[in-house]
């Protein structure tokens, strides 16, 4: 699926001519000529330079804290007037994040359907304790945040919060660009499991043991436990029978792993179809932990930043995606180019979104134009 806004054709004549009459000739300038494609009938220029210019920064110097971003924007202003532009900008500027989503999506490097991921994390901005709820598509070790919804609140996400973000990812992309969705065991009940079910969303989500399963064909109540109690640490089974779950229709399947503190532990999962392939599949599910790991310490810092409104944090949020999907696909190409090294006890000595991130601000820092030119293209959603 490509990103589409409205034709540009009648606009970008005199956009373009607006801009070049001022322009100069550096990395920004360039990214620019990427980005007023994909923006120009849905930001002013100077909205449009401003992205390019923190995207740019961002990559630099990998915090998200304004003093250090405002010294890194290649410009010919001084830093306290770029400072006040980033400040402008969170606090008065009115972000589309469905925009960024569907730029998101369009950079993808792959096509759908997609495996979903939803999940909630509580983060600390500034002073305060945000919770995040997140849908993300999940791709070979990695999950790309699509869309998410910031709660000034504790504890788990509601039913009618998760169908909203799902109602908010189908009206965007439609609902056969899913494969199946992915959840942890916050993420259940009767209603959530009714909506998912009458929509044919196929799901791979994780119960408790203590789970009560109605079982329609020798009219039993069991606990889920019960039903796998015959499997061995490591080993992988399901039920061939649909039960009835939080009273809705579904797969049941379940692995006996260890936990965390080496305690084994059924790991149960209730699913719309496919049960055998309920293991693999939910195991991609922690994908979205890689992602958010490169949002905070092993990326962009996300929680250095001071912010404690939440319409702010959201645009510094969507900003932020856009660049790890940036960082993440100019890491795939370099991989091809270059191969990432595997270390001894064989694992890779860097993700792909950290060897991209690295060329990408080793180039920006350098100010070679023929890399920035050729990284730039990693944004184009043609």
């Amino acid at each position: 699926m490509s990103l589409t806004f409205s034709t540009l054709d009648d606009k970008l004549p005199h956009l373009t001519l607006r801009y070049m009459n001022t322009r100069f000739d550096n990395k920004s300038n360039i990214l620019l000529d990427t980005l007023v494609p994909i923006f120009g009938d849905k930001m002013n220029l100077a909205r449009i330079k401003f992205f390019g210019l923190f995207l740019c920064a961002l990559c630099k110097v990998q915090t998200v804290c304004f003093e250090k971003l405002a010294v890194s924007f290649d410009s010919d202003v001084k830093v306290d007037s770029s400072l006040r532009r980033i400040q402008r900008f969170m606090a008065g500027y009115i972000l589309d994040v469905n925009i960024i989503a569907r730029l998101v999506f369009a950079l993808l490097p792959h096509k759908p359907p997609y495996r979903l991921a939803m999940d909630r994390t509580n983060w600390k901005f500034g002073t305060a304790n945000i919770n995040i709820l997140v849908i993300a598509i999940v791709y070979q070790g990695v999950a790309f945040p699509i869309l998410f919804k910031l709660m000034p609140k504790f504890g788990n996400s509601s039913t009618s919060e998760r169908i909203e973000i799902m109602e908010r990812f189908i009206a965007l992309f439609g609902i056969d660009s899913i494969d199946c969705l992915l959840g942890d065991r916050e993420f259940v009940g009767d209603i959530w499991f009714a909506y998912l079910n009458q929509n044919k969303i196929r799901y791979h989500i994780r119960i408790r043991e203590n789970f009560w399963v109605n079982i329609p064909h020798n009219g039993h109540r069991v606990k889920a436990s019960w039903l796998f109690n015959h499997i061995n640490i490591n080993q992988f089974d399901f039920y061939k029978r649909i039960v009835y779950v939080n009273g809705q229709q579904c797969y049941l399947s379940a692995s006996k792993v260890k936990n965390k503190k080496g305690v084994p532990e059924l790991q149960i999962i209730v699913s719309f179809n496919k049960p055998n392939e309920a293991q693999s599949l939910y195991k991609e599910r922690w994908q979205i932990e890689t992602a958010f790991k490169a949002l905070k310490s092993s990326g962009f810092n996300i929680e250095d930043t001071h912010l404690t409104d939440i319409e702010r944090i959201n645009k510094l949020f969507a900003l932020v995606i856009v660049a790890f999907v940036w960082a993440y696909k100019v890491g795939i190409f370099m991989n091809e180019i270059c191969p990432i090294k595997i270390k001894k006890h064989g694992r890779k000595a860097h993700s792909l979104f950290k060897y991209g991130l690295t060329y990408l601000a080793n180039a920006l820092f350098s100010n070679d134009i023929n890399k920035i030119n050729q990284y730039c293209k990693f944004l184009s959603c043609s």
